[in-house]
């Protein structure tokens, strides 16, 4: 992996991206709620984290996404991971672009696709720790 690429996954970079992202009232809604943590415990985290990769693959990493601005609901199945992009601003290209400067109109390398996953997961694991008062919830 080239420096640049392994600085814009540093764990540095991720746990920046998820300061920043709390101080947005939209993106600080989004959490687990007890059927996505059992769940996620059922599975295990390994096989979650193989969703976020497929989805992220699947949805938002070609040039031009089919749907973009659209491919990532609210509701559905596995709900945590379409929550988690929600909350960490990777759920289409325009998210990607005003959040995280990843420009549209490029597929993702790799190593964008290794960030977002690894931003995915961290939202993830902070929300099964418990640790919800990282982000504020709102009704």
């Amino acid at each position: 992996m080239k420096d640049s690429a392994h600085k814009f996954c540093s764990p540095k970079m991720v746990d920046s991206a998820l300061e920043l992202l709390k101080r947005s009232s939209f993106r600080s809604k989004f959490k687990l709620n007890d059927r996505d943590r059992q769940y996620i415990q059922d599975k295990s985290i390994e096989t979650i984290k193989d969703h976020a990769v497929d989805f992220i693959n699947l949805r938002i990493a070609s040039k031009f996404p089919k749907n973009d601005g659209k491919q990532t609901p609210m509701k559905g199945h596995p709900v945590f991971v379409f929550i988690a992009q929600h909350a960490t601003a990777t759920c289409c290209r325009g998210c990607l672009q005003k959040w995280h400067r990843i420009q549209k109109g490029r597929a993702l390398s790799d190593n964008k696709v290794g960030f977002i996953v690894r931003l995915i997961m961290k939202w993830i694991e902070k929300q099964m720790d418990g640790r919800r008062d990282d982000f504020i919830e709102q009704k």
